[in-house]
């Protein structure tokens, strides 16, 4: 087995990348065995003598390995450098953080706009369909890399709590502490609709070509960009629009009658639309989007979430937003009572916002506060020193 070696990514950001030959290939839900297999990801903090203190930090959809660190691509900090860092909730003083690019991502993992091997083309829209199980399988393997067999917690928001209950169902012995936030036991039909708007959008420009873009130099920039724009609305609430734009005039004093960029919110949502096609593949898109689609916690235990987590000895911690309606507190709250029914170790936050589904990558003081409580709470009795 090759140890995991430093490597310098396209960009020319330091990676830590975990390499995976055709001896020990990925099995994949939709019954492929995936190799080889490249796993990208970061570390923060230092690995206690016993190998204790590991929290798996889990992305979300539009995410990447780099939680805590700039982005490579953005220039921006990382997207929880205000959570993860000396002193802070997730304190790298005490923990050692992993977080890695998901399977089917797009900064470094294997997926869509790797090479098969078997062509010497991108994959394109020939990889295996790609699941939430799967994308936990993998981390299962650079955990196992790192020779770190138990995790003191697992922690991610939206598809990255899909992922953190995946670990707690598929390896509850491996998990001390779960911390799953503003997420849900399956995809609701509302949101499998608005990913089938923004899959039909990038797969509507004729640039996609049918997933094979890359090949032929081409980019499906246009649909991507739409996909990017009806998902960023979920991701908001009708008062944190209001608030932010209402219905101001962009640059002007009256209606311009045509089709250009009349409101605040429509310059909005075009930039972010635009400046997602710049770090983001379009087909990654579409598999991230699917596994979501496809994630259903009770599906394999006859529709019971409780018997899902029965006898589990997980501490579990969960955590919604008033205003997210995307993943709505409900949802957040059925996997609370099928804990409860399974009789686990279970609390339960609900963060009053106005910011909507994207309130955990905000700054949010309550949300923090929860996160170094429940955390510090779970280290205490696992017995590792503040």
């Amino acid at each position: 087995m090759n140890p995991a070696r430093r490597a310098i990514n396209a960009e020319g950001a330091p990676d830590q990348i975990a390499e995976f030959g055709p001896d020990e290939p990925l099995k994949l839900d939709a019954g492929y065995d995936l190799s080889p297999l490249r796993i990208a990801y970061n570390t923060y903090g230092t690995l206690n003598a016993e190998k204790s203190n590991a929290v798996l930090v889990c992305h979300a959809l539009t995410g990447d390995h780099f939680a805590a660190s700039p982005s490579p691509v953005t220039g921006k900090p990382g997207w929880w450098s205000s959570l993860i860092g000396p002193g802070l909730p997730i304190d790298t003083n005490r923990f050692f953080v992993i977080c890695s690019n998901v399977v089917g991502g797009c900064m470094g993992t294997t997926g869509p706009a790797s090479v098969d091997p078997r062509t010497g083309e991108p994959y394109g829209v020939t990889l295996p369909v790609i699941t939430i199980r799967d994308m936990v399988r993998a981390q299962a393997m650079l955990v196992d890399r790192l020779g770190i067999d138990t995790l003191f917690a697992v922690v991610g928001g939206s598809m990255g709590g899909m992922q953190v209950l995946q670990w707690a169902v598929s390896y509850p012995e491996r998990v001390f502490a779960a911390l799953p936030i503003a997420t849900g036991a399956r995809h609701s039909s509302q949101n499998i609709a608005f990913h089938e708007v923004g899959r039909q959008a990038v797969m509507a420009d004729p640039d996609w070509a049918g997933g094979r873009y890359l090949a032929l130099g081409k980019r499906p920039a246009k649909g991507l960009a739409v996909a990017r724009m009806a998902a960023h609305v979920t991701y908001l609430s009708e008062a944190a629009l209001t608030r932010k734009f209402g219905r101001t005039l962009q640059d002007r004093d009256k209606l311009g009658f045509g089709f250009d960029a009349d409101f605040q919110i429509e310059s909005y949502l075009r930039y972010q639309g635009t400046t997602f096609v710049d770090r983001f593949d379009a087909n990654s898109y579409l598999y991230m989007t699917r596994a979501m689609d496809y994630f259903d916690i009770a599906a394999d235990y006859g529709g019971s979430l409780a018997e899902a987590f029965r006898d589990t000895t997980t501490r579990f911690c969960l955590v919604s937003f008033t205003s997210d309606w995307l993943f709505p507190t409900e949802e957040n709250r059925a996997v609370v009572h099928a804990l409860n029914a399974a009789a686990a170790s279970v609390s339960f936050v609900e963060i009053e916002t106005d910011r909507g589904h994207d309130a955990f990558l905000l700054d949010e003081p309550h949300f923090y506060a929860a996160v170094d409580g429940f955390l510090s709470s779970a280290a205490r009795a696992r017995g590792l020193q503040p």
